[in-house]
């Protein structure tokens, strides 16, 4: 179950960053009147629901099925010690949490918007933080905490 859980969140982190991206440049090149009729609307809702799955699964992860983090909550405070453990304990999931919400609070946001031009503000705002917070957060190769990029 561990591993199935492990590939399914890396994998759907492409889709993630790729909808985040496609969010963002939606919101910068959208000029639909009306909510729920333009490209950002559509991308917008694309990123929500792929990050809402993609935490569900890191969830699942961080809370029971993540032999790392059994380890690392049994020792908490030893783990903050180590930069890889800390990445893992609190960074990791604290921006994409931050990721997370901004996405659900650009949305609120915009339907809740009195102009087009203040939706395109906030879902650039917002989109583009939880896609900056996306990228920060991903263990790229070549950093101490690096993960494969494809997973098999």
């Amino acid at each position: 179950m561990y591993t199935l859980v492990l590939v399914l969140h890396s994998w759907l982190r492409w889709a993630a960053l790729v909808a985040g991206v496609g969010a963002t440049m939606a919101a910068f090149t959208d000029r639909a009147p009306t909510a729920g009729l333009g490209r950002a609307d559509r991308w917008g809702l694309a990123l929500m629901a792929t990050l809402d799955l993609q935490m569900l699964l890191g969830l699942l992860l961080y809370l029971v099925l993540s032999p790392m983090m059994v380890a690392i909550r049994e020792d908490f405070s030893g783990a903050m010690q180590n930069p890889v453990a800390r990445f893992w304990a609190v960074e990791h999931i604290s921006m994409m949490l931050a990721a997370v919400i901004f996405v659900h609070l650009g949305r609120v946001l915009a339907r809740k918007a009195k102009s087009p031009a203040a939706k395109r503000t906030r879902l650039i705002v917002c989109f583009g933080i939880a896609t900056l917070a996306m990228f920060a957060a991903t263990p790229w190769p070549g950093m101490a905490n690096a993960r494969p990029l494809f997973r098999f």
